[in-house]
């Protein structure tokens, strides 16, 4: 009985919550960026299209992969309880410089519908906070993908 219930706690700990894998770093990538396009709860087209291509040029994905890659971001976004394991990830394998263009490509997923709302923005400040990205840079990356679209 008792090795009954050792096998038992052993399987438990070493088996994630409910079965799933732990994210990927590309898996992570995506979800954050999910979370920004669906902050002002409306999915435009334009964002989703946005988020495919962003999602194909950072890591030279096909289009069946991205599609895989965006379904399974958005599952974990709605299964999660918080952004802890995603942004611990990106953390632990990107550098400051990597963070800094995570949260420009979060901004122009912002801007990709032709205008942003302070529901992105709120998103996207607190992502960064997490992501320990500067004030400065947050701000520096808003505006340039103003700039961009302007």
């Amino acid at each position: 009985m008792l090795a009954t219930i050792q096998r038992f706690f052993q399987q438990a700990l070493s088996e994630p919550e409910g079965g799933r894998s732990a994210p990927t770093l590309e898996r992570a990538t995506a979800a954050l960026l999910c979370e920004v396009v669906r902050a002002d709860y409306h999915t435009d087209e334009a964002e989703l299209t946005s988020l495919r291509q962003m999602l194909k040029r950072h890591f030279g994905l096909a289009d069946g992969e991205v599609e895989e890659l965006m379904a399974m971001a958005r599952e974990e976004i709605e299964t999660s309880v918080d952004h802890y394991q995603f942004v611990s990830l990106i953390k632990q394998h990107y550098d400051y410089a990597q963070r800094c263009e995570l949260v420009r490509m979060m901004w122009s997923l912002a801007y990709a519908d032709g205008e942003s709302h302070h529901l992105e923005e709120h998103r996207i400040r607190r992502l960064a906070e997490l992501l320990h990205v500067s004030h400065s840079d947050f701000i520096r990356a808003k505006l340039q993908v103003q700039g961009s679209v302007e």
